[in-house]
């Protein structure tokens, strides 16, 4: 059965577990229907679809399962890394074996190399406000979509 994965994206280090509380989330979502037997590599790949910048080669992405407690407090459990440079032990991890809950949520820090990073920042996206459903598809960077409209 498919489901809806809520990723959130951060560059150098996860998200603080205080931008999940009460409610709140990073601004910085995707939202991926999936299912269970998915990869953590065919996640690094969509993400990659969508933050063009995380292309470069040697960035790592790290995952983390991102869960409340019966108190509401959100707790991270890493689950793995994957690199866009060779593959890895982790890359064929699948969402059920990580124990994905429905619900759950997934953060995401990815490391580009310090050599590129001045000019392959993750550009900003906008903020989903819980009312639209961003297919992963057709997002695009924000140098893309300046390149569009102009």
């Amino acid at each position: 059965c498919p489901l809806l994965l809520r990723v959130f994206v951060n560059e150098g280090q996860h998200n603080l577990p205080d931008a999940y509380h009460r409610g709140r989330v990073p601004g910085s979502e995707l939202q991926i229907y999936t299912w269970k037997d998915a990869t953590l590599k065919e996640l690094t790949n969509l993400i990659k679809d969508v933050y063009t910048s995380a292309n470069a080669k040697g960035t790592m992405f790290n995952f983390a399962l991102t869960f409340p407690d019966k108190r509401g407090v959100f707790h991270f459990k890493e689950v793995g890394t994957t690199s866009v440079a060779h593959s890895g032990p982790d890359d064929k991890i699948t969402l059920s074996a990580c124990r994905l809950a429905i619900g759950d949520y997934m953060d995401v820090a990815v490391r580009i190399p310090h050599d590129d990073r001045r000019d392959r920042r993750l550009p900003p996206m906008r903020r989903n406000t819980g009312r639209e459903r961003i297919p992963i598809s057709p997002l695009l960077s924000q140098r893309e979509s300046e390149l569009c409209n102009n």
